[in-house]
């Protein structure tokens, strides 16, 4: 009698086959193979399906592909605008009014204010704040986001294009016309490739970075270098030349902007507003406003007061100075540079001469770099405010790029949906994404009537408004839920935080997606494997091995490693349960080759239960002869043929010795009686 049966006490062979047969009902049933339980030349319903698809003709394709495209629905797909227009009413066109009119007072300071960070003119913030708005009426899908001047791409556009508009402008026109390459293609799984605390980490690191970057207007002192850290110590040692009155009236605006955003999200009467009444409404419509429009508010104001300054010769601040009346004209970018000598009475420094390739050159990578950021950017606001709803990213990819072509033809830089202007488009009641018209209508009117006045708006304030929109980027709220959650997930994102400070900004969110990657490729090559000891009704004993993952190359060798040293302790058939085993490899399938041969030599019976019949094809590729059973019927047939009636089992613990602690060992139903 064996060491098992000594330990438990007698179980009727139907109790036991019963047992063993709810080991094995998660196994798939959603195929059929036309064949015994041996590897045979024959296919599976789904291979031969597959081959039928394969011999389509490409005439068929491209036919069906032009029927595709003359459809409704795909016209309604690609122009989301006819979906919504026809039903377009006076409620709607209101609502729009009223929250393209509100952000479009928030787009003008921001956009002025943008220009610096992207180190180009006041009046180029502008500039790509209207035609990405016109563009997305016709071909966004997501009615609460607008396009314009955002944090992350201004900072980005600086890192690459230097402070030239010239190559600004172009950076802005190529990375258009690859987001449409990117949609064509279906790219927008791409930003599945960023995980949470990474995007995180970036967004946090940017937000300090144009904070640091706007300092220097709040200061008044020189801020040189590309990154967080050399910014801090190149205005440290200039705060000799600290300039008290900007101080003074940037911290105020700031201490005042926040204020004011407090201010706006209070109220007054039943916390319920339908049962507020008419006067408890107005006055939360008026707090509402004010706290809407108070970077209007605040520009004004401070406007109107540096023009009387002005015009008595006291005025103590550095102001934005002049900006061009009427909008740009229509051209195509800049495709060269021509070079120009300079001046230096006059301080303006020689520009160097530069052809198409050299700009080209002079870009890089942030070709690639820009529009995977303004991917994940502009997916995280649609996302935010999808409630619910399915995404269209391909669509959402095409409405980005148009716009940015549209942004170069008038001397505009990157645009991209931005999360605090969507927020207020949202809180101001837009219905549709006919509000992008009226924002853009407000930018286009600035800049044909009001730009002699923001020429007086002083650079400090424009400074306190960027710093008190994008400080609350920072998400330090998601740590401690983070920290409760997975702790593990903190250390991509501060590694993002950390290398986005210290290096260059393109470089440290590489640098963070490669390591979060090298998480990822780990916990893949280590999977869950489930080790039990099982009998048949005949009294076979066999060792059942359960993988939870796909063989794949970084798995596979620690599978086989598993394998072998579990039959190598015993000589019981192995039978590996590959019912959660969807998808293999070329180097999968040399590893279980080379296994196979290992039990043969031993003369050792090794048996792959449930193995789906796309993954047998591959392994089929290498001429590995493999058993296989898809029923507890053909199992029982050839492990009876094995003849193991009355070997001795060996200890689960002796088989189990020596494995990694990703192996989840479970002993069998006669094993545990013992213990009930």
């Amino acid at each position: 009698m064996s060491m098992l049966e000594n330990e438990v006490t007698f179980r009727s062979r139907t109790e036991f086959n019963q047992h063993l047969e709810a080991q094995f009902n998660n196994s798939s049933t959603e195929f059929i193979m036309i064949t015994d339980h041996r590897t045979s030349k024959y296919k599976s319903l789904e291979q031969l399906e597959a081959a039928k698809q394969e011999n389509d003709s490409t005439d068929s394709c491209c036919n069906r592909y032009a029927k595709n495209i003359c459809r409704m629905k795909t016209l309604k797909k690609r122009l989301p605008i006819f979906s919504w227009l026809p039903k377009y009413n006076r409620s709607d066109a209101l609502g729009d009014l009223i929250a393209g009119l509100t952000v479009g007072l928030t787009v003008i300071p921001q956009g002025l204010a943008y220009s610096g960070v992207v180190g180009l003119p006041a009046q180029y913030g502008l500039y790509g704040s209207f035609m990405g708005c016109f563009i997305y009426v016709l071909l966004g899908t997501c009615k609460d986001c607008t396009i314009g001047s955002t944090a992350v791409a201004s900072l980005m556009t600086y890192q690459f294009a230097k402070g030239s508009w010239q190559h600004s402008v172009l950076l802005t026109f190529i990375t258009g016309f690859i987001e449409i390459l990117m949609a064509a293609f279906k790219l927008g799984s791409l930003v599945e490739f960023v995980s949470g605390p990474v995007s995180a980490g970036f967004t946090s690191a940017v937000a300090l970075i144009v904070c640091t970057s706007q300092m220097k207007y709040i200061l008044g002192v020189n801020s040189d270098g590309v990154s967080f850290l050399q910014r801090w110590i190149s205005m440290i040692r200039d705060i000799g030349n600290i300039r008290l009155a900007d101080s003074c009236l940037g911290c105020g605006c700031v201490i005042l902007l926040l204020l004011m955003r407090y201010l706006g999200r209070q109220s007054i009467g039943p916390k319920d507003g339908s049962q507020c009444n008419k006067l408890q409404m107005g006055i939360n419509h008026l707090i509402k406003f004010i706290g809407i429009s108070r970077n209007a508010t605040v520009v004004i104001v401070a406007t109107l007061m540096a023009m009387q300054l002005e015009a008595s010769g006291r005025n103590p601040f550095v102001l934005t100075g002049y900006i061009p009346p009427g909008l740009p004209s229509l051209a195509l970018p800049p495709f060269s540079i021509e070079a120009q000598p300079g001046n230096a009475t006059a301080g303006i420094p020689a520009v160097k001469g530069e052809t198409f390739l050299e700009m080209v050159q002079s870009l890089g990578y942030g070709l690639i770099i820009v529009p995977l950021i303004a991917l994940l950017e502009n997916v995280s606001v649609c996302k935010a405010f999808a409630k619910g709803k399915q995404i269209d990213i391909t669509q959402e990819m095409i409405a980005t790029g148009v716009a940015n072509i549209a942004n170069s033809l008038f001397c505009g830089y990157r645009s991209n949906s931005g999360l605090a202007r969507s927020a207020i488009n949202n809180a101001s009641g837009c219905r549709t994404s006919m509000s992008n018209f009226y924002i853009g209508l407000v930018v286009v009117l600035a800049l044909s009537f009001l730009t002699e006045y923001f020429s007086f708006i002083p650079r400090a304030v424009l400074a306190a408004i960027l710093i008190s929109a994008v400080i609350f980027q920072v998400q330090y709220q998601i740590i401690l839920p983070m920290w409760r959650s997975k702790r593990s997930d903190l250390v991509p994102g501060i590694l993002a935080f950390i290398t986005c400070l210290v290096l260059p900004l393109e470089i440290g969110i590489l640098v963070a997606i490669a390591a979060n990657q090298l998480f990822i490729l780990y916990h893949s090559a280590r999977p869950k494997v489930t080790l039990e000891q099982l009998e048949t009704e005949q009294g076979i004993h066999f060792i059942k091995i359960t993988p939870d993952r796909c063989l794949i190359f970084p798995s596979v060798e620690f599978l086989r490693n598993m394998v072998l040293k579990s039959g190598s302790k015993s000589t019981l058939p192995v039978v590996i349960d590959c019912t959660y085993i969807f998808a293999a490899d070329f180097t999968a399938a040399k590893v279980i080759s080379s296994m196979v041969d290992d039990f043969r030599r031993r003369q050792q019976k090794i048996i792959f239960f449930n193995l789906k019949p796309s993954v047998v094809s591959i392994f089929e590729g290498l001429n590995t002869r493999l058993v296989l059973c898809y029923n507890m019927y053909a199992l029982n047939q050839e492990l009876h043929s094995s003849g193991q009636f009355t070997q001795s089992v060996e200890s689960l613990d002796q088989a189990e010795d020596g494995n990694a602690t990703d192996c989840v060992s479970m002993a069998s139903t006669l094993s545990l009686a013992k213990n009930n």
